[in-house]
């Protein structure tokens, strides 16, 4: 009897520890796929995992190459680890091939606020002690104020001018803070050192920098840089945007980095405009070209499954304005599929780009990356620990950026 009792508590056991890897394994492999997949017109929907799964289509096991289906349709397909146990089901488009111009040219760039941005707060000197009217009310930082008085808010001037000539009365404040707007009522206080009337904030109404161009895309007329969104030193928050500028650059010289020190390519702007800035998201900046770019020789943009790790090259400018081709290694991240911007990792190999930047440094951000003669992706971001490694974002990712940029251009041209 006691035996039976050992062998049953072995069998639960075993189930159990067996039911419990299958469940990490299917976590695992639904970290390891997207939710949405697009393929070219009479290809296969490879996956790529190490483990064996089969995709379905209404019950049926996709084994031949999606010829009958048209460029624009989508469908959903059902993944079975071996073939029996299903754990994800996946969103499908059939896409025609993706060309673009990469590029590789510095570039700079003027961004000005929604509003004014709140960066910091400050005690006022005032008859009655030191005063902050404007945190008082409730303005925090971050917020960016965009109307006083009725009167919209462009620049610090603008909001220096109400400021000084409410002498003291109450003045009603629109400030945006996240996806909500918010009214304040407060007054401003004269200040005892110099006699003007303020009300204890520090702001900011633009932004100024060097990054790298990433690709030109003709189907869309959009060209796009960075693989990031600018975000403003003092409060960590995206830059909103009211409008901005690209403009051509030279580097003129390089800080190298090191270990606990990013370094910098350091630029001039050279005021050709390439394009005017109509989005900054977390995949980068994005504008209508307006200037001249080669498109005699495209480059297809890699689908994120075609990725794969190993050798690939990063196409950046370190001296002048004329890109040049270096090499690297890339590694999708485990959470590759989970995010739109930090997809890769990538490392410096190529010894004449460490010797010259020590790696990865601000300023690179945007640079492409080419496997198999494909664009696979673009730098965004170096590691502060090891200069010669950073992150990547897919090209995909970026490209559906600048189809939603496209379509936003269009909305407001017809408005």
């Amino acid at each position: 009897m006691k035996s039976v009792r050992i062998i049953i508590k072995t069998l639960f056991f075993t189930f159990l520890i067996a039911c419990i890897g299958l469940f990490s394994m299917i976590f695992y492999l639904g970290s390891l796929v997207n939710s949405e997949y697009k393929i070219k017109k009479g290809d296969e929907l490879n996956i790529g995992t190490s483990v064996p799964m089969t995709v379905e289509y209404n019950g049926t096991k996709l084994s031949n190459a999606l010829s009958n289906d048209s460029i624009g349709d989508t469908f959903d397909v059902d993944l079975k680890m071996f073939g029996v146990i299903p754990f994800s089901t996946v969103n499908v488009e059939v896409v025609d091939e993706m060309y673009v111009a990469v590029l590789g040219n510095p570039f700079g760039m003027k961004l000005y606020t929604e509003g004014v941005l709140v960066i910091d707060m400050t005690e006022v000197d005032s008859e009655n002690g030191n005063v902050n009217p404007a945190k008082e009310a409730g303005i925090k930082k971050g917020d960016y104020i965009v109307s006083a008085n009725g009167t919209m808010i462009y620049t610090n001037e603008d909001l220096a001018a109400i400021v000084e000539s409410s002498g003291g009365e109450k003045i009603d404040f629109v400030v945006q803070r996240g996806n909500k707007k918010r009214k304040f009522s407060f007054s401003a206080v004269k200040s005892k050192e110099t006699g003007d009337y303020r009300i204890g904030l520090w702001i900011r109404d633009s932004t100024a920098g060097i990054g790298t161009l990433t690709f030109y895309s003709p189907a869309t007329g959009i060209v796009c840089g960075l693989g990031h969104g600018i975000c403003d030193d003092e409060t960590g928050t995206l830059f909103s945007l009211n409008s901005g500028q690209m403009v051509s650059s030279q580097i003129v010289s390089v800080a190298k980095g090191s270990t606990g020190s990013p370094g910098e390519l350091k630029g001039r702007f050279t005021y050709d405009t390439i394009a005017d800035i109509s989005l900054n998201c977390e995949n980068g900046v994005y504008g209508k070209l307006k200037g001249k770019i080669d498109v005699s020789n495209l480059t297809e943009i890699a689908l994120k499954q075609e990725v794969k790790d190993g050798e690939a090259q990063i196409l950046c400018t370190i001296d002048g304005e004329k890109p040049k081709l270096y090499s690297c290694t890339v590694k999708k991240r485990s959470s590759a599929y989970l995010s739109d911007t930090q997809n890769l990792t990538v490392t410096v190999t190529d010894e004449e780009l460490i010797k010259a930047t020590g790696g990865i440094v601000q300023g690179m951000s945007g640079s492409p990356i080419v496997q198999n003669g494909k664009l696979i992706g673009a730098v965004t971001h170096v590691l502060i620990d090891d200069p010669t490694m950073g992150y990547g974002i897919f090209a995909e990712n970026m490209l559906k950026e600048a189809q939603y940029a496209a379509e936003e251009d269009k909305l407001k041209d017809a408005s």
